[in-house]
């Protein structure tokens, strides 16, 4: 399962509370495709199912995951900066051999 660092959990609960969904989720997911094998998807969902991991960080920030996404997500870490050269969620991902210059695809 993936986990959120305070400054991700702190912007997820903003952007889900600017949309008007704070009962969703945050669902995020390793789908294939990208230009390294595997892509990160993360979206709002309130779909959630039995088989679904779910964690609540800060303040009822709930994640979701999907078994499959799970296995490839262990150990990961999101993280959210805000700055002149970083801006934006971040996984970062012990599973990842290799990832592109993107960051947004790894195998």
């Amino acid at each position: 399962m993936i986990t959120l660092t305070d400054s991700a959990a702190v912007k997820v609960k903003e952007l889900l509370e600017a949309e008007g969904a704070a009962d969703m989720a945050l669902r995020v997911a390793v789908r294939p495709g990208g230009c390294s094998g595997y892509s990160y998807e993360m979206f709002f969902d309130s779909d959630i199912t039995a088989e679904d991991e779910q964690a609540v960080y800060g303040e009822a920030v709930k994640v979701v995951v999907d078994p499959a996404s799970a296995q490839l997500l262990l150990g990961a870490t999101l993280d959210y900066k805000d700055g002149l050269n970083q801006a934006g969620f971040n996984i970062t991902n012990p599973n990842a051999t290799r990832s592109c210059g993107c960051g947004q695809s790894f195998s």
